[in-house]
């Protein structure tokens, strides 16, 4: 039997034609082993949600960072503060106990060149000769070193203290139990409990056989 030879031709043509196992050939249209793929490699798309969380954490802690870094500051400065404050404590009680030294060491030589004055108005009373207008310039004259500060001391029958009183003379008494001042040669002065001149008087022991008795 005789074959057609044109046969062979149209299988060859519609096999050529025919559609493909993995989808349509249309035009347009993507076969689905290529989607698969495709879809294969594709990266999901980042969440603005996500950035925004990460940029408002940053400026938390850049946040934190400052206000820790301002309370370091403030620390440092209160420190300085206090130094300077007791600084300036230490320099006032220093500037006021100088200046009350030196007011009450010029006051000790005004005062000391005074005391002769004294003397001689002592002098003049114990002999009466303080009357009329002596007598008023003497007594200011006492009232104006008396505000002052200066102090008169040293009185017949005072027990003799070596720091307030410098002897002169010394004799027994069979009157007396301590070293007792018996006269006054010159009264004693003193500012507050600076001594600015002993005073000068005579002084009495007890008799020596007193202490056996």
């Amino acid at each position: 039997m005789t074959q057609d030879p044109t046969a062979g031709n149209d299988a060859r043509d519609e096999q050529a034609t025919a559609p493909t196992a993995a989808g349509p050939t249309e035009e347009g249209q993507v076969p689905r082993d290529a989607q698969a793929t495709a879809g294969a490699g594709e990266q999901p798309a980042p969440d603005p949600a996500a950035g925004d969380t990460a940029t408002a954490e940053s400026a938390d802690a850049e946040v934190e960072r400052d206000i820790a870094d301002a309370e370091r500051q403030v620390a440092a400065l209160t420190n300085d503060l206090q130094r300077l404050h007791a600084e300036y404590v230490n320099y006032k009680k220093r500037v006021d106990r100088d200046r009350e030294l030196v007011l009450q060491n010029a006051k000790f030589t005004v005062l000391s060149a005074l005391l002769p004055v004294l003397d001689d108005v002592d002098r003049a009373r114990s002999h009466g000769e303080l009357e009329g207008g002596f007598k008023a310039v003497a007594e200011a004259l006492e009232g104006v070193v008396a505000s002052q500060g200066l102090v008169k001391f040293g009185n017949p029958g005072d027990e003799f203290d070596p720091r307030l009183h410098e002897a002169l003379m010394h004799g027994h008494s069979p009157d007396v139990k301590t070293t007792t001042c018996q006269d006054i040669v010159s009264a004693g002065y003193m500012i507050g409990e600076r001594v600015v001149r002993p005073a000068r008087v005579t002084v009495v022991d007890p008799e020596p056989g007193d202490d056996t008795q």
